[in-house]
């Protein structure tokens, strides 16, 4: 018979007040696998922390985004986000899956164009496009969307320099109910300066006006936005058709859609109040239906999902470095990952499971990451059943911008790995080392040699 673990007798206070919707406490279920395979193997192979993303999770997840928008408009088109998660294993999935490219940087877009998408087919977005970037994009039939009327100025001055019509669409932000709104981006439909900025492009005809598009927030819970947004658009585009007898090849209807990760301060878990990709489709799709477009003129929908599509998709698995108490008798358990690579915890609650077998008895308890910053905190209240030195966790729903967003502070970025739809993993990013690190230093003659 094995030897059970001993485990301190510990008192504790009982907490007044009302338990959460699903009644006490229920125990923990260890999180062991990930596709099939080991924590404790990969960990093993790859050292820890480790970032794992499941191919077979963001094609799932991607199939369901896909269906619930083209079982409802006849005319769909995704176009993954680059700067929700870069990795090349990533975004070459999505494209494999039949996605186009958005980025929002020339790094991205090159990036894209190495990855063998082609330029047609990757959307230039953002607000810092210099006169290079224009004319790279413009030879490769890339559309540009316009973001204020310095970039248009600039592309009509540019256009009249090269041999090929810019491609453009313009940015617009618009009042959809939801606060805060998202002015700082785009042309303002309310005002406006949306209708002025198409009259300029229209008047000059020195490019070719083929989009409009809108991003009306981040981690949208209100699915209901999209409808007076949609509605906006279509709009604007009828009245393009009326005005100028011109027809918009497409409306872009951005991103922003929520996970199922859970907001700071949220009442509910992001599983129960997260709309779904039904959710989104059924408010997009029936404002643009009943615009007032006829069935051969209707407008391709384009979508730049990126956090909906990819956050279950990632895990962080790490291991715990040390115990303490506080000063106010708090437990607090020290990780061997922090911000420095879960940039979400400044936003969200994380789910972290143990990945091997706990004991049934939990308590609160704070999670700090191993920087020498006091904001180093991964959660600062959760749950859990008390975790060894040596011990694992499994952070879930990391699969968005903890990749893009992660800093190279204090400590090196690690391995990526991705199990394939048939339970194998790949090395998909390899760990950073000194020589990595100092490869972009250079050192000035004079300060080569001292003594000390």
């Amino acid at each position: 018979m094995t030897k059970l673990r001993y485990e301190r007798p510990v008192i504790k206070t009982l907490n007044k007040g009302v338990s959460n919707k699903f009644g006490a406490q229920q125990g923990f279920i260890p999180h062991t696998h990930i596709d099939g395979l080991s924590v404790k193997e990969l960990t093993k192979e790859y050292g820890s922390p480790l970032f794992v993303l499941s191919e077979r999770t963001i094609r799932e997840t991607y199939r369901q985004a896909k269906t619930a928008f083209t079982t409802r408009y006849p005319n769909v088109q995704f176009a993954w986000s680059y700067k929700t998660n870069y990795m090349n294993a990533v975004c070459n999935v999505f494209h494999q899956e039949g996605s186009w490219a958005e980025v929002v940087s020339i790094f991205e877009y090159e990036k894209a164009m190495r990855n063998g998408v082609p330029g047609d087919k990757i959307i230039f977005n953002g607000p810092d496009k210099t006169e290079n970037d224009h004319r790279i994009a413009i030879e490769n039939g890339s559309p540009i969307h316009i973001d204020h009327l310095d970039e248009l100025y600039s592309l009509i001055e540019l256009s009249e320099k090269v041999d090929k019509r810019p491609r453009v669409a313009i940015r617009i932000n618009l009042d959809t109910g939801v606060p805060p709104m998202w002015d700082r981006f785009g042309f303002n439909y309310e005002s406006g300066k949306a209708w002025d900025a198409i009259n300029k492009i229209m008047h000059t005809d020195k490019m070719d006006l083929i989009g409009l598009h809108c991003h009306i927030g981040t981690f949208m819970l209100a699915a209901h936005a999209y409808k007076v947004a949609a509605s906006k658009l279509a709009d604007l585009a009828l009245s393009i058709k009326k005005t100028f007898g011109h027809d918009i090849q497409y409306i872009d209807m951005g991103g922003g859609f929520a996970s199922k990760n859970t907001l700071k301060g949220a009442y509910l878990s992001g599983s129960d109040i997260s709309p779904t990709f039904d959710d989104y489709a059924e408010n997009i799709c029936t404002a643009l239906l009943n615009a007032g477009f006829k069935t051969e003129e209707l407008p391709l929908l384009i979508l730049e999902s990126g956090r909906s599509l990819i956050d279950d998709a990632g895990y962080l698995l790490g291991s715990v470095l040390a115990n303490k108490r506080l000063s106010d008798g708090r437990r607090a358990t020290i990780l061997d990952f922090g911000v420095n690579l879960l940039f979400t915890s400044f936003w969200y609650e994380h789910i972290i499971s143990p990945a091997q077998e706990c004991s049934q008895y939990a308590e609160d308890a704070v999670l700090y990451g191993p920087l020498c910053m006091n904001i180093d905190v991964v959660r600062e209240s959760v749950k859990l059943p008390p975790l060894n030195k040596g011990d694992q966790v499994v952070v879930h729903r990391v699969g968005a911008y903890n990749m893009t967003q992660w800093m190279q502070f204090i400590a090196l970025r690690p391995k990526i790995t991705m199990i394939d739809m048939e339970g194998k993993s790949h090395l998909v990013r390899d760990s950073e080392d000194l020589d990595y690190l100092m490869l972009p230093e250079r050192m000035p003659e004079h300060l080569k040699d001292f003594e000390l």
